[in-house]
């Protein structure tokens, strides 16, 4: 599928876009979402548009109360006709199955039986894009569903995105680890990033794309959700090794500061990342996010000893000191990377729930301007 950019669409396409658009800033809901549909109904494949009319359903559907399960489940119940008929569209029809399917989803985007049937009517219709992006938002809105991140991993590898492949399939083996189908789609998937970075087309598996057997077993060892210590021990040894080498590899550092958060080594894992600050002059927020989480794993670890031993008041003093942290690291974070939208978001919502609202304000203006951030950030304001 070819996708199309707004600035490539038809002019009418455009106009309904930008009155969909001012509809949202209005508040309008109903009248965005009846633009954006009338865009896709013209130019299915404008997946901005398609993006901006499952944000406005979620606000919708958020303002008006969201649902759990039961929701959900009445959510279907209620549509099961337009559900019936819509698959009944996917073999004869699937042009006309995708724009019923996106109805449906207007009742409920987190009912996961109308994700599915989205996602099929788009690889029905040859328009695998629109199955990627509808199960993006899945894998980042619901609960984890393994089958939707091996079936992502799929279409990715389909699609010709091999790094966004391999990092479905790795979550998926971590998630079986003892499942040879998953570890096996998982080396395949390494084995086609390798390929289409270096160009290897000849080589007949991952191990022929990898220099030496060592580093391939690392691999395999990385791959388990559950290490054993001698495996880690391993793992820490290796990278240590590869620092030695590469001392300016942050990358490096960054993993071995995991590896030895794995094993429950917080401080020489915050040691490790400190040294990746210095490399980096402060200036790489994922070494930051990752001291951060390591931080908080150190303050759950210490919570949870506590509560095995019944120490009540270092229960709470641990659940104190981590909400501490989090809302210090969070102004932190804001002040060191102040075009970092993200950061603003998350500060916000702290701040929020914090009854600090004025400051909350502030931080969700800066945040709405966040294309990824803008609904929710539009919600709390």
């Amino acid at each position: 599928m070819a996708v199309v950019e707004l600035d490539d669409a038809p002019r009418k396409v455009r106009e309904m876009y930008a009155k969909g658009f001012s509809a949202v800033e209005r508040n309008n809901l109903d009248y965005a979402i009846s633009m954006f549909e009338a865009v896709l109904e013209q130019e299915p494949r404008l997946l901005q548009a398609r993006k901006w009319l499952r944000e406005v359903e979620v606000r919708k559907f958020t303002e008006a109360g969201g649902g759990g399960a039961v929701k959900h489940w009445l959510a279907l119940l209620t549509n099961l006709p337009g559900y019936f008929k819509t698959q009944a569209k996917l073999k004869k029809d699937p042009a006309q199955a995708l724009k019923l399917a996106e109805k449906l989803l207007r009742n409920d985007p987190f009912q996961p039986n109308f994700i599915v049937l989205l996602a099929n009517a788009a690889i029905a219709a040859e328009l695998p894009e629109i199955a990627i992006q509808i199960l993006e938002f899945a894998k980042e809105n619901i609960p984890q569903n393994i089958a939707w991140v091996r079936w992502l991993g799929r279409l990715y590898h389909d699609t010709g995105k091999a790094h966004e492949s391999r990092l479905c399939f790795e979550e998926v083996a971590r998630a079986k680890p003892h499942d040879p189908v998953a570890i096996k789609e998982f080396k395949d998937s390494v084995a086609f990033e390798t390929v289409q970075k270096g160009g290897w087309e000849e080589a007949k598996s991952h191990r022929d794309l990898i220099k030496d057997t060592k580093e391939a077993q690392n691999l395999e060892q990385e791959s388990k959700a559950v290490k054993t210590s001698k495996d880690l021990d391993n793992l820490i040894a290796e990278f240590q090794e590869r620092i030695q080498r590469e001392p300016e590899n942050v990358n490096y550092r960054r993993a071995l500061a995991d590896n030895f958060a794995r094993a429950q080594r917080y401080d020489d894992a915050l040691a490790v990342l400190e040294e990746a600050q210095k490399l980096t002059g402060r200036s790489d927020p994922q070494v930051d996010r990752a001291i951060s989480q390591i931080t908080i794993q150190k303050f759950d670890t210490a919570r949870e000893q506590a509560q095995a031993e019944n120490r009540t008041a270092d229960v709470t003093a641990a659940e104190q000191a981590k909400a501490e942290f989090i809302f210090e690291n969070a102004k932190d974070l804001v002040k060191r990377y102040p075009n970092d939208l993200q950061f603003h978001y998350e500060l916000g919502v702290l701040l929020y729930e914090r009854n600090l609202t004025m400051d909350a304000i502030e931080e969700f203006q800066l945040a709405q301007r966040s294309p990824q951030r803008r609904t929710h950030a539009l919600y709390y304001l």
